[in-house]
């Protein structure tokens, strides 16, 4: 049985947010913001990471704006971990 909210990397969660649009804003450390030009929301995303477990998944999803099957199905990579 697939996971709910199955880990993902760093940069597979920064293609999910450039294909929704999001842009690169600024990074302070290892923590990189990406916000949404029409909606202003804002995504953190730690860097240094090397999988996101369920709470830091439910929060970068949260933070989006994006429903959970919005968020995985973005990218063909992603789709197929649901």
């Amino acid at each position: 049985m697939p996971k709910k909210f199955p880990p993902l990397t760093p940069q597979q969660v920064i293609q999910i947010l450039t294909t929704k649009k999001f842009q690169f804003d600024r990074q302070k450390g290892s923590h990189a913001q990406y916000v949404h030009p029409i909606s202003g929301r804002t995504v953190t995303v730690d860097m240094k990471e090397k999988e996101f477990g369920i709470t830091l998944m439910k929060s970068m999803i949260h933070q989006s704006g994006l429903s959970r099957e919005e968020f995985y199905g973005a990218t063909k990579k992603t789709t197929k971990k649901t």
